[in-house]
């Protein structure tokens, strides 16, 4: 049975889950937004399939306003876009690195969700989906992670207000808790990381493809049908148990 299709914007396009994630999408038919600060990195996703290109830094108010103006419908917004910080105790953080990390993770996951929303709300037939990009850090922190785990903990608030407040408008909101999709943000889980217990260790990674397929299974439910968290990893990283 062939993959239900409709329109979706992806933030964060530009690289790494984004790029991914919207490269399958196009693949599979569907009608695809590309949002990022960097029209270059949105041409290569793009890579010769027709996409719109919206050029836009999701921390700007303004910028996300216009770019979600000139869509006419929207089906599916996947939330993703996001930074994060070196590892460090919280009194080792420059004041300005949680800065930028709020205002793209937690500002920038609220006007999009916030545009999306009303849009989705006003359009015929009214509805929609939005898939917000966790964290296994939405869940339990790694060492030194302060403002992305803080920013984490944020959206998955976010998704649960959004999963209630979206049932009067055929909105349905769910998460997708990632753990070790190997991308540039994550390629140092190669080279050993910190661990609770002070040691550095290799941790397994899984391809990021695995991600995007799950963001299309997700995206292609019917509306009455939601899957509120969703966490997919590594199977042998050191999430469950002692670690």
């Amino acid at each position: 049975m062939p993959t239900p299709t409709g329109s979706i914007l992806v933030t964060g396009a530009g690289a790494g889950i984004g790029r991914a994630t919207a490269r399958l999408f196009l693949a599979e038919g569907w009608e695809v937004a590309l949002m990022g600060r960097r029209r270059e990195a949105l041409e290569e996703t793009a890579a010769g399939h027709s996409a719109r290109l919206l050029v836009c830094d999701v921390g700007d108010p303004a910028g996300v306003e216009t770019a979600f103006a000139s869509l006419s419908r929207l089906d599916v917004l996947f939330n993703n876009a996001g930074i994060s910080t070196p590892a460090a105790p919280i009194d080792e953080i420059p004041v300005n690195q949680w800065l930028e990390v709020s205002r793209t993770n937690i500002t920038g996951m609220f006007l999009c969700a916030r545009a999306a929303f009303g849009l989705m709300r006003r359009q015929s037939p009214r509805g929609g989906r939005i898939i917000n990009n966790g964290s296994i850090s939405a869940h339990v922190p790694r060492p030194g992670s302060a403002p992305y785990t803080m920013s984490k903990h944020a959206v998955t608030g976010l998704t649960r207000t959004l999963g209630l407040d979206g049932r009067a408008f055929d909105i349905a909101c769910a998460q997708i808790d990632i753990g070790n999709a190997i991308t540039d943000m994550a390629a140092r889980f190669t080279k050993g990381v910190p661990q609770a217990d002070g040691q550095i260790r290799v941790e397994p990674v899984i391809d990021v493809d695995h991600v995007a397929r799950m963001v299309l299974h997700m995206a292609s439910l019917p509306l009455e049908v939601n899957t509120p968290f969703v966490t997919i990893m590594a199977r042998d990283m050191p999430y469950i148990g002692r670690g």
